[in-house]
């Protein structure tokens, strides 16, 4: 005999959140139900879970359309910088995200430096290409221009 509950976590070979499985009556009273794993499927359960993902369905299309207009916002931005260069092109100091993240405050683009997918300094003269890593799994390409200073 087999009963229907809701997923409240992610149970190892059984599903995961918000998952609507059939397991046996015993597994879901004496295990699933009391350690707060899953919730049984009845009409008013199976209702309120339909209704958080229309609302969480909702919310993403939302924080994903505000993400797409700071990545449009982004990519018409060129960061420029002027930095002091040996002759072969490599810079004596580097560009940082905290650098970045300063261009880009002042362009009105408020952005935290953690989102700027920097895995080391820029320390080359010449453009550079920059991942910045937006809600809801966008990411946008930040064009940098690094030029050498006029001595």
């Amino acid at each position: 005999m087999n009963t229907n509950v809701i997923l409240r976590e992610n149970v190892d070979g059984l599903g995961t959140i918000g998952d609507v499985v059939s397991v046996k009556v015993g597994y879901a009273r004496n295990y699933l139900v009391p350690q707060g794993f899953a919730s049984i499927a009845d009409d008013r359960n199976v209702k309120e879970l339909e209704h958080q993902k229309r609302q969480l369905a909702r919310k993403l299309e939302k924080v994903t359309k505000d993400a797409e207009a700071v990545k449009a916002r982004i990519e018409k931005v060129t960061c420029e910088f002027t930095q002091r260069a040996s002759e072969e092109g490599k810079l004596f100091g580097s560009v940082t995200s905290m650098d970045i993240e300063a261009k880009l405050n002042a362009a009105g683009i408020d952005i935290d430096r953690k989102k700027i997918q920097l895995s080391e300094p820029v320390k080359s003269l010449g453009e550079h290409t920059i991942s910045v890593k937006l809600d809801a799994g966008v990411v946008a390409e930040l064009k940098v221009v690094v030029n050498k200073e006029e001595e």
